[in-house]
């Protein structure tokens, strides 16, 4: 019987994720290149930044691939606390102007901000993550269907549950964690209907540190726990390391988001509670851009979304207990193809 998809870029998975620390303090990776007209792909991250063993590192791990294959330089550009969409503007203009192409700004937040840049630099590729809403000859939105697979996560849960209560903790109250949140739910229900989900959100805005705040999201699956919930799923970047160590302590379920979160070196000691992760191909997508931009010469631009038909989104199956499940991949395989062939409609608010 064929498992239900995973992101299926292995290389990327296992590229190295090391940056260097700069000596002003903000966390930087660059390495001198050997490209023509592009000195390489660059990469400023949005809040919870590189380390966060989910969304940020899995774009880092698209840029170092891109460079190593490319043999072209990289540079990545931590946040500041309480920066505005002006101070992203001056790191994405900085970017260009030393001669980075494409320069990508990693989530959604940098949407005004690229829009701007793009506007200055027109013969420099811009990506954003996680937002579609400029439309620009040299910008490619780089968006997925989250919603999708959370659906299977969802599966997952209500297949995994023993107490018939499980939990979701998004990061911050917005439209794309709603995403995940619908699609979870939604596959919760058609799976058992008798199982209860609880829902959370750590914050109304990321300044809040919804993205960044492990404590928080500890806090948050703690109390999720003690009200039932054996299956956690968070979307909540590096505040779900948080909602991990506690389902860990708890020795209940974690599903984790964006990276395969039961190989990352980080929560290695916590992998046997981590049934899963609802994986987005972010790395897949950062390294394309790249590849049309210094090998092809042909700049992607537009909206470009990440699927299960396209692999762009999925589940990964490293934990053994997960895998080795035929009912709860029998599930999942079934879903899957109702998703991918329409007769599963799943909702994403």
């Amino acid at each position: 019987m064929r498992r239900v998809s995973r992101i299926a870029i292995a290389s990327l998975a296992t590229a190295t994720l090391a940056v260097t620390a700069s000596a002003c303090g903000s966390s930087s990776s660059e390495s001198a290149g050997s490209g023509d007209k592009s000195k390489g792909v660059a990469l400023a991250y949005d809040v919870g930044g590189k380390g966060d063993q989910s969304f940020n590192d899995a774009a880092t791990a698209g840029m170092e691939k891109a460079a190593t294959d490319f043999d072209t330089g990289s540079k990545a550009i931590e946040p500041q606390d309480g920066e505005s969409d002006a101070d992203k503007v001056q790191r994405l203009e900085q970017l260009a102007k030393e001669g980075y192409n494409p320069v990508i700004g990693v989530g959604f937040a940098y949407a005004p901000a690229v829009k701007e840049a793009a506007k200055k630099y027109p013969k420099v590729t811009f990506g954003i993550v996680d937002d579609n809403t400029i439309k620009a000859d040299n910008v490619a939105d780089l968006v997925f269907h989250e919603e999708q697979s959370s659906y299977l996560a969802g599966v997952a849960a209500a297949k995994t549950t023993k107490s018939n209560v499980v939990g979701f903790i998004g990061g911050v109250d917005v439209p794309l964690i709603h995403k995940f949140e619908a699609g979870f739910e939604q596959g919760v229900k058609d799976t058992n209907p008798k199982v209860k989900v609880k829902s959370q959100y750590l914050t109304e805005t990321a300044a809040e540190g919804g993205f960044s705040s492990p404590d928080k999201g500890q806090s948050a699956a703690e109390g999720q726990i003690d009200a039932g919930a054996d299956v956690v799923y968070h979307a909540a970047g590096l505040s779900g390391q948080g909602v991990i160590k506690a389902a860990a302590a708890h020795k209940v379920w974690a599903i984790g988001v964006d990276s395969d979160q039961y190989n990352q070196s980080a929560l290695a000691k916590y992998k046997k509670y981590i049934l899963t992760s609802a994986l987005k191909n972010v790395q897949g997508q950062v390294y394309d851009l790249a590849k049309s931009v210094i090998k092809d010469k042909k700049p992607q631009s537009g909206e470009i979304r990440g699927s299960l038909e396209n692999g762009g989104v999925g589940l990964a199956d490293s934990n053994p207990v997960f895998k080795n499940d035929k009912d709860l991949q029998a599930a999942l395989e079934k879903a899957e193809q109702g998703i991918k062939d329409g007769s599963i409609k799943v909702n994403a608010s």
